[in-house]
This record gives C-alpha cells, structure tokens and sequence, in this order.
C-alpha cells in the first residue's frame, strides 16, 4: 500500500504534529518513515497502524492506483479473464511477435491458460514458446516490484527472467550486460565498457524527476534502447520498464501494438530530431489500454 504524502500531511496538520512524532507513537522506524516520504509501498500492518491512528478511511490516506491495485489483487487471488489476464497475453504477445515470435496471440493465450504448449506450427521456434512463458513472469514481477524505485537490480532481473532457458542465455547470459557491441535499426548503441556508466547516469537522472510524466517514460525508454545494456532482448525489457514506471507513478500505462511496430522503430530512430512520432506512438497504445480498462469498468 502507498501513504500518500499529501493526505498525510493534511491528518498531521490537523493533529498538530510532525512525522517524526507519529513515528514515535506508533513504534515505526525511520527507514520506515523514509519510504513513506518517498511514497514507496510499505507493509499492511503498518498503513493499518496509521489509519487506525488517525480513524479515517482508506481514501483519507492512501495513493489510490485502481489499475495496479486490480492487476495486483487478480494476480494474487489468480483470477481469470481480467484486467491482469488481458494485460499479460497484451504485453507478452504484442512485445514478443514485435522482436519475431511466430506463436500466434491465441497460442499465447492458450500457454498462460494452460501452462501447456498445444498445437505448434512448424515454424515456432522453442525459444518463442520459452520467452513467452518467460515473459508472463516478467510481468508478474513488474506488478510485484511497481512501486520498487528503478535500478539496475530490477533491469537485470527482468532480463534474466526473460533470457533465461533459451539459446541467448547459454550463448551470452540472462541477466548479464552485453559483451559484444551491437546495433539497433543500424544505428551504433553504446559500447558494452561504458554501459554500466551510462546506465547509471541515466537512472540517477530519471530518479530524480519529482513529477513524473508520460514523457518522462517514454524520454528515459529512447535512451535506455540507445544504451542497448543487453546483447538480447533488450526492447522487451525497455517496454516492461515503461509498464512498470506507468504503474509506479499513477499514469495510465500502455503498450505497443505489433500493428504499429513500424511507427514505433520509427519514433526511436527519429527521436532526437522529432519526439512527438515516438510519444503519439506510445500515447496511442495507452488508447488501447484505456479500451480494456473501459470494458472491465475500471476508473482511471
């Protein structure tokens, strides 16, 4: 649960108290407090303590994120047909079939429902089937980490879940940044002895935006794919980081529609020079998740 400082602030105006003073009444720890301040999630117990505190309703005190808390409560209680079944063949399907997946997006569906293969054409490839599943997980721990501040922990994380089990894993590693150099849509990308510099500049930067926005997302996801850290799978893990960072800073978040992969490429190629082709892009596939968030009648 996130304690939205504002909120906060207000019920400890009216009591006539600061931070530290709460803290002090309820036994709770200055790292605890940190986070707080920081608006990152913190136990159950401990926003109950301050509800309690206070007697006031979870609307009183809380960051109200209906698109997370939905996604979250269906992926715990393992309810189908959803928000978080739709989101998880979305993003899986759309994401591999734009990197040359065959599976089809019933075969995706039919291997998140299943947990089986079925019937598969000739022409997939075992990694497809691998990444697939792979990816599933990758969304479950972009939904479990969400409020998590973005780091190089989690970035190398959602690339070992993706990788690990296929041909790229054995032959370059899952989790590991690249050794080779690379390049995307023919252009350079960063060479593999400055990656970690330039990631690191690139996340301080990103953190320290107060107010996050769309086009904050989208900004950091050009120049996270122009670093290029892994030597595979890296768009994958770009556009589960964009996911991720929607849900962590109340925005509706979106995907990439395979349909459109070529505006998409497009809007990375010519970012530099025109960032809106790349923004109208990812604004578009927001469209499309506000399409299913209708349907299933949740307010965003």
């Amino acid at each position: 649960m996130i304690i939205d400082n504002k909120k906060l602030n207000n019920l400890l105006k009216e009591k006539g108290i600061v931070k530290s003073e709460l803290c002090k009444a309820l036994n709770i720890s200055s790292r605890t407090l940190a986070k707080i301040s920081r608006e990152e999630e913190v136990r159950d117990s401990v926003t109950q303590k301050v509800l309690d505190y206070f007697n006031v309703s979870r609307e009183m005190l809380l960051k109200i994120n209906n698109i997370y808390e939905t996604l979250k409560r269906e992926m715990e209680n393992k309810i189908g047909g959803g928000l978080y079944y739709e989101t998880e063949i979305r993003l899986t399907y759309n994401s591999n079939h734009m990197e040359g997946s065959m599976l089809s997006e019933e075969q995706t569906r039919y291997i998140f429902e299943t947990q089986t293969i079925g019937e598969i054409s000739p022409n997939v490839k075992i990694d497809d089937v691998i990444e697939t599943n792979n990816h599933f997980k990758c969304v479950d721990y972009v939904i479990d980490n969400a409020f998590v501040d973005l780091d190089e922990k989690i970035i190398k994380n959602l690339h070992f879940l993706l990788k690990q089990g296929t041909k790229q894993a054995q032959m370059y590693g899952a989790g590991e940044f690249k050794k080779y150099p690379n390049v995307i849509g023919g252009e350079k990308t960063t060479s593999p002895e400055f990656v970690e510099k330039e990631l690191k500049v690139l996340l301080n930067e990103f953190r320290s935006i107060k107010d996050v926005k769309i086009e904050d997302i989208v900004e950091f996801h050009y120049r996270f794919e122009k670093i290029h850290p892994f030597q595979d799978g890296n768009g994958r893990v770009g556009r589960l980081i964009m996911f991720k960072e929607c849900l962590k800073n109340n925005i509706i978040p979106f995907y990439i529609d395979d349909r459109f992969k070529a505006q998409y490429y497009n809007g990375l190629k010519v970012w530099e020079q025109e960032k809106g082709f790349l923004l109208e892009t990812c604004l578009f596939g927001q469209d499309l998740y506000k399409q299913i968030l209708d349907y299933f009648k949740i307010d965003y």
